[in-house]
């Protein structure tokens, strides 16, 4: 009775989530972020070297090796507390109906840049995010120039958290319900054979980009790769990597190609292994 309680409770969170106002994310043009310039805030999800190498004008460094810490049970790559993190977008001069554009690089940055949007969104962002479709290397290839000034320091802003739990999913609810998801892996196989959430399919993350400027898959490339790695997606999909950065990558390519809503396992299989079954 439990089980068909819980199968219920998952389908009902699926349609909820559905039929829940979305974030407005999407992808801008680099042509595009240069006319605009001036109405969004850009956030460079690359590691902080490169960002100090140069940087689209105006952009403030937000990666999330900076952004994650270690939790009291030993899980890595979480990250900081959401009041936290609000306050740093604030004093960029950032809220929640800031239009943000973020860009990375994807391979260097570990799909960080997914990882920002995530996060932005799971804290209830209301104004426009946008991915800067080819990141840097797709502005420098527009004629975009980089620059190694820090941004100026605008209005510092306040930033109202509205949590979007929908966007998540603990290891007990995952566990509990394993067989109700459509879970994907995104690691490295390496990674993979070490040991995997039972079910779960095995796709990296690196297919979910392609080009030299790693530009996300269109809705009819991922569709074919996630057919192809045997993933329903008749069944909500659960994403998840070792700690939900790379596996943020794949959740916004999906969420981006316009499929059903995915969830991102945000602990990833760092808190899997240390899960108690049972408990």
């Amino acid at each position: 009775m439990r089980k068909i309680v819980f199968q219920a409770a998952v389908f009902f969170l699926w349609c909820a989530a559905a039929g829940a106002a979305p974030a407005d994310i999407g992808l801008i043009s680099p042509s595009r972020l240069m006319g605009e310039a001036g109405r969004w805030a850009i956030l460079d999800a690359r590691p902080p070297r490169l960002w100090r190498a140069g940087h689209i004008p105006g952009s403030w460094n937000f990666y999330w090796e900076e952004l994650t810490r270690t939790d009291s049970r030993g899980v890595p790559y979480r990250p900081l507390e959401a009041g936290e993190l609000a306050a740093r977008l604030g004093a960029m001069g950032i809220d929640e109906d800031t239009p943000v554009a973020v860009y990375g690089d994807a391979d260097r940055s570990w799909g960080g840049e997914g990882w920002v949007i995530w996060v932005l969104a799971s804290m209830g962002h209301r104004a426009p995010l946008r991915l800067v479709d080819g990141g840097v290397s797709a502005w420098r290839a527009a004629g975009g120039e980089l620059t190694t000034a820090a941004p100026a320091a605008g209005l510092e802003k306040s930033y109202t958290v509205r949590p979007r739990v929908e966007l998540d999913i603990s290891t007990e609810e995952l566990e509990e319900g394993l067989e109700n998801f459509s879970v994907v892996d995104t690691r490295s196989t390496f990674e993979w054979l070490r040991g995997a959430v039972p079910g779960a399919a095995h796709i990296s993350w690196k297919r979910f980009f392609s080009g030299r400027h790693r530009r996300p898959l269109d809705a009819a490339a991922l569709r074919a790769l996630l057919r192809s790695g045997g993933v329903d997606l008749s069944r909500p999909v659960v994403y998840y990597c070792a700690g939900g950065v790379r596996s943020a990558w794949a959740w916004l390519v999906h969420t981006l190609a316009g499929l059903p809503p995915a969830r991102n396992y945000e602990g990833g299989y760092e808190a899997w292994k240390r899960r108690q079954p049972g408990r």
